[in-house]
């Protein structure tokens, strides 16, 4: 199978849900260090992303939608974890969800909006079926 390599066990899903919630912070140094932030800009760090463009302004995008799309997969792995959705699908969508929310960044800075729109709707689909197998699990 495509994810033999990822173990059946908790932690996956739990380092998984780790790392997507450290996601927004790497785009976020990404958008500092591309815009050119200096320690004096530490003053009004908002303001200073406000006036940023091109690949930095991309990134501060990036950081800002995986902070709104990062509850959904926490609480759709948590949901999935709480019914007993099987750990290694969990394991796999949410390795998966976090692959493609790195991909998804990574398009958004290069400028690739329709692959990151692609990517997106690829990302939501992850936490979609976390939930739907959360509810036919509880029926």
């Amino acid at each position: 199978m495509l994810f033999e390599w990822i173990p059946e066990t908790a932690n996956v899903a739990i380092w998984a849900m780790v790392i997507a919630s450290l996601l927004p912070l790497s785009f976020a140094i990404m958008a500092k260090l591309l815009g050119g932030f200096g320690l004096a800009d530490n003053a009004h760090p908002r303001e200073f992303m406000q006036q940023v463009s091109g690949p930095a302004a991309r990134a501060n995008a990036a950081q800002q939608n995986s902070y709104e799309t990062l509850p959904v997969f926490l609480a759709a792995v948590l949901v999935a974890m709480l019914f007993f959705v099987p750990q290694s699908i969990i394991n796999y969508l949410a390795c998966l969800y976090v692959l493609l929310r790195f991909a998804y960044g990574v398009a958004y800075i290069v400028n690739l909006p329709t692959f990151r729109s692609i990517l997106w709707g690829l990302s939501i689909v992850c936490c979609l079926l976390l939930f739907y197998l959360a509810i036919r699990l509880s029926a």
